[in-house]
């Protein structure tokens, strides 16, 4: 008589989750009243326990230099908090999705006047310069405001923009969830 022996098998099956690194930039400068609405976002953010593994929050102030560097650290998506001048009423977000222009197709002479600022405080012109370099992610969406004001040094942020931030935090947390579930499409 033979014995048969009672084997269960068992078929594991791994999957690895892939963590999407999405860099939340909030620029702006802070002492010139609603240009600082992208710096109060990254702080909001920074104080949310809803970003998932993966999202880093960096106050980039008025400094696109440092904005470039942590660039290098590599990411998949950058989202841009920042104020813009769309003409709409003080406090609409806007959803931005910029076409950077290729830095190899710009005619030297502007290119050259385009990154000729050592700050490079203006968005635009980091982000062609993290293009040049290589380090731009794949995505990129700009979560802007229309500014009440910006033109008087020390002002706070206006009403409208305060209450943006908090529109613009929500944004930002569905922006993120977004772009995860691509990522696991």
């Amino acid at each position: 008589m033979t014995k048969k022996a009672n084997c269960k098998s068992a078929i594991v099956i791994l999957q690895s989750a892939t963590v999407i690194r999405i860099l939340i930039a909030g620029v702006g400068n802070v002492l010139r009243g609603d240009d600082g609405f992208g710096v109060a976002v990254a702080q909001a953010l920074n104080g949310s326990s809803h970003l998932p593994a993966g999202v880093t929050v960096f106050e980039g102030g008025i400094a696109g230099i440092p904005l470039v560097q942590e660039l290098m650290d590599g990411y998949d998506a950058l989202i841009v908090a920042d104020a813009v001048e769309r003409g709409g009423a003080p406090g609409t977000i806007y959803i931005i999705e910029p076409d950077i222009a290729d830095p190899a197709s710009l005619d030297p002479t502007a290119l050259h006047a385009s990154l000729a600022d050592a700050h490079y405080t203006e968005p635009s012109k980091v982000l062609v310069l993290a293009k040049a370099l290589g380090v731009l992610p794949p995505t990129v969406v700009i979560v802007g405001c229309q500014p009440a004001g910006y033109d008087e040094l020390g002002a706070e942020l206006s009403d409208e923009v305060k209450s943006a931030v908090r529109v613009a935090h929500n944004r930002i947390e569905s922006l993120i969830e977004t772009l995860n579930l691509q990522q696991t499409a």
